[in-house]
């Protein structure tokens, strides 16, 4: 790839951010896992432990590659894994943990590193929301043997859609390029604009007051096929649908350039919004998110648990309060087809208590202390905290 194109550019600055030796571009994260577990040989058969507390998309590529996803519960204070939930699932077939760094929140890495290394497991971490956070001092990305980020919309910086794979695994890397090069196709000129003009559009459109508005709308467009959604209706089965395998745009590797360029400040912004919220709800009486020694979060969104979850996230458009909720399902979102992923309700108690409580207030660059102090004020004033 010539270094001084928009998709090298965007790659090299990546690898510098994350302190990556190898970063690789793609249409979205979904299809930078696919690359990791194609790199690392994952066939038919092969037991991929993921949280159960993730989206879909994630759990789509280890089935498209032929492999079991094995489903750990999480631990209620952190929703990432619950390392003894994991221990518990490892069995001769382990080939991965992927190791979920929720909300930003990173995931208990020393001990998922233990526990792989014990059982000769690969650990991938899933990086999409979590830019920026580190564990014992150390970027998030950087502890397994490779990583995928996101660029899609709500994360902490986007590019439209789009994903990337890291690694400093000059192996992986090598096998990661090999791979791209002889399968992946790049997207069509069509889909490139298009996805051009909604950076235009999501630019002018997304602000806190009407951020709900402009997701029903994008959502109804997406539906007539008249904008490009995250996922489409093909993807909710554990069937690689055609044209999957797709790497990143010229449009979106000019948009990562610039918005790396604007990384600091985002991420600045985002832990000045926590300290408020947790303050905000302090005053309130509320319990505000618990950080543990060591972890420092940078959130895509604070996460708050809720009574009447469903009734409260109704209710504030109508109010112009930006909430959001992640995750829906255990296997986000609602629509998914739990039983066609391997998933019964029960396998994971405290991830679908989660499910029904957890709201996200925003912490985007947009969000003033003024729109924090709203969202604080509908919030308990809505509902009570749930325990």
């Amino acid at each position: 790839m010539d270094e001084t194109t928009p998709l090298r550019l965007f790659s090299s600055h990546f690898s510098e951010a994350t302190q990556a030796g190898y970063a690789y571009p793609f249409w979205k994260a979904r299809v930078a896992l696919y690359a990791i577990l194609q790199a690392i040989d994952i066939k038919e058969g092969d037991e991929v432990i993921v949280p159960g507390y993730t989206c879909v998309m994630d759990v789509n590529p280890i089935m498209y590659v032929g492999a079991v996803p094995r489903y750990a519960d999480i631990d209620p204070d952190t929703f990432n894994a619950d390392p003894d939930s994991v221990r518990a699932l490892v069995s001769d077939r382990t080939r991965v943990i992927l190791a979920q760094h929720t909300y930003g929140i990173p995931a208990p890495m020393e001990q998922l590193k233990a526990i792989a290394q014990e059982c000769g497991a690969w650990l991938v971490e899933d990086c999409c929301l979590a830019i920026g956070s580190t564990y014992q001092g150390q970027e998030v990305g950087t502890f397994g043997d490779a990583a995928y980020w996101s660029f899609q919309w709500n994360k902490v910086f986007t590019t439209g859609l789009g994903g990337m794979a890291t690694t400093n695994n000059a192996e992986i890397a090598e096998k990661i390029e090999a791979i791209t090069a002889a399968e992946a196709t790049p997207p069509s000129s069509q889909s490139a604009l298009v996805l051009a003009l909604q950076r235009l559009v999501h630019t002018g459109l997304i602000w806190p007051r009407t951020s709900a508005l402009a997701r029903e709308v994008f959502r109804r467009l997406s539906s007539l096929g008249l904008a490009i959604g995250s996922s489409d209706p093909s993807e909710f089965r554990p069937e690689m649908p055609d044209g999957f395998f797709t790497t990143m745009s010229e449009g979106q590797a000019k948009a990562g350039v610039k918005r790396l360029k604007q990384l600091d400040s985002n991420l600045a912004h985002r832990r000045k919004l926590a300290e408020i919220y947790s303050q905000l709800l302090r005053d309130k009486g509320w319990e505000p998110l618990a950080t543990a020694e060591g972890h420092d979060p940078v959130l895509v969104g604070y996460p708050v648990r809720v009574q009447d979850k469903d009734r409260v996230l109704a209710q504030a458009p109508g109010k112009m309060v930006e909430l959001g909720s992640w995750f829906e399902s255990p296997l986000h979102p609602y629509e998914t087809p739990l039983k066609d992923y391997g998933y019964e309700w029960g396998m994971c108690p405290a991830a679908e208590k989660a499910c029904g409580e957890v709201v996200m207030l925003p912490t985007h660059p947009r969000t003033t202390e003024k729109d924090a102090r709203r969202v604080v004020e509908f919030l308990t004033s809505s509902t009570k905290q749930a325990v």
